[in-house]
Formats: C-alpha cells, structure tokens, sequence
C-alpha cells in the first residue's frame, strides 16, 4: 500500500474510473453460481474505495450497471439490484467515512425504494470532503450523450453558442473532471460504452486480474504505472 514514500514519489491522478468487470468468471472458476461472483464483487468494490478515499483520491466512478445490463437473464439483474439496495442500506453505517456517493445515470426505471435510497444517500454524504465516489447505475456513454442534446435542444441554447463545454455541463458528470486513468481488470480491452465522452485523454490500464480478486496492491501498481506515462494532450 502508499507509504509516506509513495506519496512524495507517485502523483496520484484526480479521477481514477473503474469498469468493475470479471464477477461472473470469478464465480464460475470456482464452480459457483453468477451471483456468488456479484457479492464478492460488491464487497471488493467496498474495500478499493474505502483506500481510494485513505491515500487521498479525490473521484473515483465506477461501473456498477450498465444500460445493456437489463438484457441479463431476469435472475441476475434481480440479484444486483438487490446488492445495490443492500449497499444503499448499509451506507449510512460508514457516514463518518467522509465519501461524498452521487450516481450517475438514468435511474428513473429503477425500483422506487431503490430511488428513494438513492437520494438519501446523496443527501446525507452531500459535505462530505473526501472522495467523491460516483456509482453508474443503468449508465451507457451513447445515452448519456443524447441526453445531453435533448437538455441542450429544451433549453433553446443558439447552434452558434454550443461548444465542448455546454456538452460537457450536461452530462451526468458536469462540474467533476474528467477522468485521467481508467482501469479495466478482467481481460478484456474495450470501454464497453463507459465515459465514452469524458474519457477523451485518460490514460488506460488493463489487468487479467478479475475484479473480485483486484487489491489495493494492484491498485497501487496501476497508480505506479499511470506515473510513467508522458501525458502530452495533443502537444509535443
């Protein structure tokens, strides 16, 4: 884990985002049913923001649900919205964390107990100084950017007067930075339509390692490897 050392020596990115990938693979290497998988991955996400928040990060977003994810079979989405209203329920046990919770997303299909949780955590960590942790629930990059044009259209903003930045300011993410590193255990190599926007210069890192099985200690490797690249933005 970040030393005292570390901290002189590893600059730690603003905005790490994470795509939380691997639950059902876990679960079937070891011969147990998909949903096995989603609880040890929902304890693990629990672990790697609570040391995001420790070594100082300020934004941490992670995929939790994506807008494809209702094609699941019924059983499995069932079981992670359970997960999520267990989340939502426990939350306010670690109040005292100082971690300011948004979600980022179209929550409105979601269960209404689960929406009511939803805002009630947003509004109790809402001056929290700490991490900021953005849970995407029924996220997808392609809906969140078309929503943004339709707020843009009602709004009547003039053609000539929109520029990067009004796109920006209505996304789900307005008024946070982008994200500089994104991670994605589990082998695969694709954005899986996540931050497809706002992920324009962030440097990526991927691991075999499934996400149940992601420690801090991978953490600190990714952080480690993020310090060496030369991030140019288009210059020399």
């Amino acid at each position: 884990m970040f030393s005292k050392k570390h901290k002189v020596d590893i600059s730690l990115p603003q905005h790490i985002a994470i795509i939380m990938d691997g639950n059902g693979r876990w679960a079937k290497k070891r011969k147990l049913p998909r949903s096995a998988g989603h609880v040890a991955g929902a304890k693990n996400f629990k672990t790697i923001a609570r040391y995001c928040n420790k070594i100082g990060l300020k934004y941490l977003t992670v995929y939790a649900f994506s807008t494809e994810n209702w094609k699941r079979p019924q059983e499995e989405v069932n079981g992670i919205m359970n997960l999520l209203r267990d989340y939502l329920k426990d939350a306010e046990n670690f109040k005292d964390e100082n971690i300011r919770v948004r979600f980022i997303g179209n929550i409105e299909p979601l269960a209404d107990d689960i929406k009511e949780l939803i805002h009630k955590n947003e509004e109790m960590s809402k001056d929290a100084t700490g991490l900021n942790l953005n849970i995407a629930i029924n996220y997808g990059g392609r809906d969140e950017i078309t929503n943004a044009v339709k707020n843009i259209v009602k709004s009547g903003i003039r053609e000539a007067d929109i520029d990067e930045s009004v796109i920006s300011q209505n996304l789900y993410t307005k008024d946070m930075p982008d994200p500089d590193f994104i991670i994605r255990p589990s082998g695969e190599y694709r954005l899986s339509n996540y931050l497809i926007w706002q992920s324009a210069y962030a440097e990526f890192w991927f691991s075999d390692v499934l996400w149940p099985d992601f420690t801090p200690k991978h953490l600190d490797k990714a952080i480690e490897e993020y310090n060496k690249r030369n991030r140019r933005f288009g210059g020399v």
